[in-house]
């Protein structure tokens, strides 16, 4: 492997660091190359890589609002003996505490950031003359993303929706529920979502949502801090509703008041937040439960049951 990674990144010096970091799904290790140090993510699945062109499409988008840091990424190589390798940014990170409201302060930029360029664009567009060649990243007004992303290795239906409540029904939660079936059959499961997916434009009633980009997987491994300030790496993203990221920072731990208080400062709850937050966590829960197993099963038919009453 290392033979084939000198030559796809056109060094002669490929020397391990040391340093190692390792998740429920890919391996990782630091490397000094004649370029400088990079981290590279090994994984031997066969959906390689497309969660790992997803991860990269995903750290390109959130690098061209230059809100908030994120590893460069280099590049992604098949390897010779299956799999991929995904090849970045080395940086030197530690847990986060220090910057967790400047994280905060800087997810809620993330968030307002094409919502921003949105409100340009119909402000150049009534200005005669004027084009709109300096936005710096793409206008959205759809939900959805151009590649394929992956939230753990499961691949996310990504196609672009006009409507927020079709997009997440749809191409989130019965795409879990479709393989929560298959795995299961859980007869209680498909029951309450019968009722559900009924309910859920409810939880939307006057609620306006312009298409945020998100970081997809915001949970406490996919945070950190270095010298200069926070960190989030791992992405899974697609332009969807801002709240959504919040739903999984609050299921394990790991992140202060101060980040939601910085966040909420510049993105205020709107009515029926937490309702839509424990939709939003269902996501996850039936997400956990089609990777690691039935110990998320509780969980999922507790939120449905509730948001049911």
């Amino acid at each position: 492997m290392e033979a084939k990674l000198k030559k796809e990144l056109g060094t002669t010096m490929l020397k391990s660091t040391g340093y190692s970091r390792g998740g429920c799904i890919s391996q990782g290790q630091s490397y000094d190359t004649d370029n400088g140090r990079v981290f590279v993510k090994i994984n031997h699945k066969s959906g390689a890589q497309v969660m790992f062109d997803g991860e990269m499409a995903s750290l390109e988008a959130i690098l061209k609002t230059e809100t908030v840091k994120v590893p460069k990424p280099v590049k992604v190589i098949q390897l010779d003996t299956g799999g991929c390798a995904f090849v970045m940014e080395h940086l030197d990170i530690r847990g986060l505490s220090k910057y967790s409201q400047h994280l905060g302060e800087q997810l809620a930029d993330l968030h307002l950031h094409n919502k921003k360029q949105l409100e340009q664009l119909n402000k150049e567009q009534q200005t005669v003359g004027k084009g709109v060649g300096h936005l710096e990243a793409p206008v959205v007004e759809k939900f959805g993303f151009d590649v394929t992303t992956c939230c753990g290795y499961i691949p996310q239906v990504n196609d672009w929706q006009d409507d927020w409540v079709t997009f997440f029904s749809q191409q989130r939660l019965q795409h879990q529920l479709n393989m929560v079936e298959k795995s299961y059959g859980d007869r209680e499961v498909r029951e309450l979502w019968a009722k559900l997916q009924l309910k859920i434009p409810q939880f939307f009633t006057d609620v306006v949502i312009v298409p945020a980009l998100l970081h997809g997987d915001l949970w406490r491994e996919n945070v950190a801090e270095y010298t200069e300030g926070p960190v989030i790496f791992d992405p899974s993203s697609f332009y969807g509703h801002s709240e959504l990221e919040l739903s999984i920072t609050g299921m394990f731990g790991g992140f202060h008041s101060s980040f939601y208080s910085a966040y909420h400062n510049k993105i205020p709850q709107a009515p029926g937040f937490a309702e839509r937050n424990q939709l939003y966590q269902l996501f996850h829960y039936l997400n956990n439960w089609n990777h690691f197993g039935d110990s998320y099963r509780e969980s999922s038919v507790r939120i449905m049951t509730d948001l049911l009453k």
